[in-house]
């Protein structure tokens, strides 16, 4: 690969970014060795609580810049802790390093070595950025406190035994005491560079229903001497929609989808049962119950009149992704510091997605920062799907600006 300097990306950015942005990335490690970094770990994806390469590279790193390191957090996570100066306060700045069990199919010379496994979610990009981020404030020390890097596996595990649980479970922030905790993920479709921020609920709580009705199973010719499963779950389908549209007040924002429907094997045969699998998304702890009390409530009195027997399994998911109102201000103020406000949106709607990020924030005041990916670029979760190297360097500043104005000297 050609050697790009941190010049070069700012006309690739197509912006006029500001001094403060082109004096940080003057000392930054040049955009080359980010970009290896990112794609020695693209290269060599890791699944959940697998991430062993990933987290012994990374420790390696923040042991050579001088930090005290931490293996092994919440399993395979890392923590690097770097003191400067007298102030008691701290900060906390979270990565994530987990791959997708996802066949890559972008073709990239740093494709994925393992078949099945692949970043397609720019996890590597994350682990990356903040090992910039890392070098610059080991080298310079501009600040006065105690930064936290938080290096975090799997975070696409899903809840009960994500990343951020296991670290919390683990004593994170006993061990590592955080005044505020601050998490970053990329956005395609918007132009990269871009800084996105939401204070509030951002991102929606996540939960998974599996219903499964029992009916009686027969001859495809005689329908009246069986309960057919088929039939209830079809009927069902639709008395599903009715959620949202009458039980969710219109101010609000709620989703209910029907992603899986199972049943049968062959034509002539009525089966014994019929299995739904539902994901359910909402951005209030309110709405939450109110969904999960309706559809329990709709589905058991549903299936009950079709003369059939119903198992519901409601398995709760991540939380909503709340950003507390002062520490998004102060994000987007950095923001601004580094790259001028016309790459800032300060207040971006709703995200349906979810993050585990969310068990951090209920936990201390923070915000979960969306950086554009590129316009026109794969969405994520998808084969084609690879994080946008131009962000290496900008990803980096921003982290260590973010870390000197919160710490201040």
């Amino acid at each position: 690969m050609s050697e790009v300097d941190p010049p070069i990306l700012v006309s690739r950015l197509g912006a006029d970014l500001t001094p403060a942005y082109c004096e940080l990335s003057d000392t930054l490690d040049s955009r080359t060795e980010l970009e290896a970094i990112r794609r020695t770990i693209h290269q060599h994806p890791e699944l959940g609580f697998e991430e062993h390469r990933t987290a012994e590279l990374v420790a390696q790193r923040l042991e050579r810049w001088g930090y005290a390191v931490t293996r092994g957090v919440g399993g395979t996570g890392v923590v690097g802790t770097l003191r400067n100066g007298a102030s008691g306060r701290s900060v906390g700045i979270r990565a994530d390093m987990d791959a997708l069990p996802i066949l890559e199919s972008t073709g990239l010379p740093y494709a994925s070595v393992h078949c099945g496994k692949m970043h397609a979610c720019g996890h590597d990009g994350h682990t990356a950025i903040l090992l910039g981020a890392a070098r610059q404030l080991a080298r310079t020390r501009n600040f006065d406190g105690t930064v936290h890097l938080i290096f975090q596996p799997a975070e696409e595990i899903g809840a009960g035994a994500s990343g951020a649980q296991r670290m919390l479970a683990d004593g994170l922030f006993e061990r590592f005491p955080c005044d505020a905790i601050f998490g970053l993920h990329n956005h395609p479709g918007v132009p990269v560079g871009t800084f996105m921020f939401r204070a509030g609920p951002m991102m929606a709580a996540c939960d998974t229903v599996t219903i499964t009705i029992r009916g009686k199973g027969g001859h495809a010719a005689r329908p009246h001497q069986s309960i057919d499963p088929i039939l209830v779950a079809g009927s069902l389908v639709m008395a599903l929609q009715t959620i949202v549209s009458r039980n969710v007040d219109p101010n609000e924002t709620a989703v209910v989808t029907i992603g899986s429907l199972h049943a049968g094997h062959a034509p002539n045969v009525i089966p014994e049962s019929a299995k739904l699998e539902l994901s359910v998304r909402s951005f209030s702890p309110e709405v939450r119950t109110t969904l999960e009390t309706r559809i329990r409530q709709l589905v058991s009195s549903h299936v009950e009149g079709y003369g059939a027997a119903v198992d519901i399994d409601y398995r709760p998911g991540y939380p909503v992704v709340v950003n507390s109102e002062a520490e998004t201000e102060f994000a987007r103020q950095v923001a601004e510091e580094l790259v001028g406000p016309d790459k800032v949106v300060g207040q971006i709607p709703l995200i349906a997605g979810s993050e585990d990020f969310a068990y951090f924030l209920q936990q201390r005041p923070g915000c979960f920062v969306r950086l554009g990916n590129g316009a026109g670029r794969p969405l994520l979760h998808n084969p084609a799907y690879d994080f946008n190297d131009d962000n290496l360097t900008i990803g980096a500043a921003y982290w260590t600006r973010l870390v000197e104005r919160y710490l201040g000297a």
